[in-house]
């Protein structure tokens, strides 16, 4: 069953990816939610040559994918759950909620540092969010996440079937909670108790900088409400708010090369 798993992994990851693009970028088209301030056309061009980038940079640098790591560790007993037995489907709950939980920590850790603020910005620099935004991150903190992801999915001893759920997850999600779709006002308010949704997550895209440092989450809402980072609404509205930094306001000079130099290039933080 691992042995299928992994050698069906990149269909099953590409299929979910090209589904769930297609369908948020209909629904952003059908029922947006803001009016973009810049060029789509752009802006896509951007996103998705960083998306494209980044697969590659990963298949290069990474022989072994996450899931393959994670059949490593049961194969060596290495982690949490190769050590105590949980029953896979116990133990893969537990792991999908700990990884998430992880990428939570990062995603705070990120913002916090001043490092590796100059690599994640790169994400906050576009003017506009949408389905495409969910994938816009520098190739450094790509292959940042990927170790840090590796090294946790080692310690936990995740299952394999939980680690190719969260892979889907994760990517899923990050292009729902990033998208322009329009939610009608109480749906949101039922969803967001159970996942981030686009309303919840793009207070976190806010040019205010306490705005910015709220709502990391990318798939469970829980983790805001439990560390005290959860804002329900942005100060202007989603109508009235600014998306991006301060420091960036050109999209002119939001160039592919320029934002990709930008780790070595920017000044710091204010």
């Amino acid at each position: 069953m691992n042995m299928f798993i992994l050698d069906s992994e990149i269909y099953i990851r590409l299929g979910f990816f090209l589904s769930i693009f297609a369908f948020m970028a209909v629904w952003e088209i059908a029922a947006p939610r803001r009016a973009f301030t810049t060029s789509k056309l752009s802006r896509w061009y951007r996103n998705i040559s960083i998306t494209f980038l980044n697969a590659v940079v990963v298949r290069i640098l990474f022989p072994v994918t996450a899931l393959g790591v994670a059949l490593i560790a049961r194969e060596r007993g290495w982690g949490v759950f190769n050590i105590f037995s949980a029953g896979d489907l116990i133990a893969g709950v537990i792991a999908i909620m700990a990884l998430d939980l992880i990428i939570y920590l990062q995603h705070r850790w990120f913002h916090s540092a001043q490092t590796f603020w100059r690599i994640h910005m790169v994400h906050h620099t576009d003017l506009d969010v949408d389905v495409t935004t969910g994938a816009r991150f520098h190739p450094f903190e790509i292959i940042l996440s990927m170790m840090i992801k590796m090294l946790a999915i080692i310690i936990i001893g995740a299952p394999a079937w939980s680690v190719l759920a969260f892979e889907v997850l994760l990517n899923g999600t990050s292009m729902f909670n990033h998208s322009n779709a329009y939610i009608g006002l109480r749906t949101d308010g039922i969803l967001r108790k159970f996942i981030v949704t686009p309303d919840m997550h793009r207070v976190h895209h806010s040019v205010l900088t306490d705005e910015t440092n709220s709502n990391f989450g990318f798939n469970l809402p829980w983790w805001d409400h439990l560390f005290g980072t959860y804002r329900r609404l942005p100060a202007d509205g989603h109508q009235g708010m600014t998306i991006g930094l301060p420091d960036f306001r050109d999209p002119d000079r939001l160039t592919l090369s320029s934002i990709l130099a930008m780790p070595v290039t920017m000044g710091k933080r204010s």
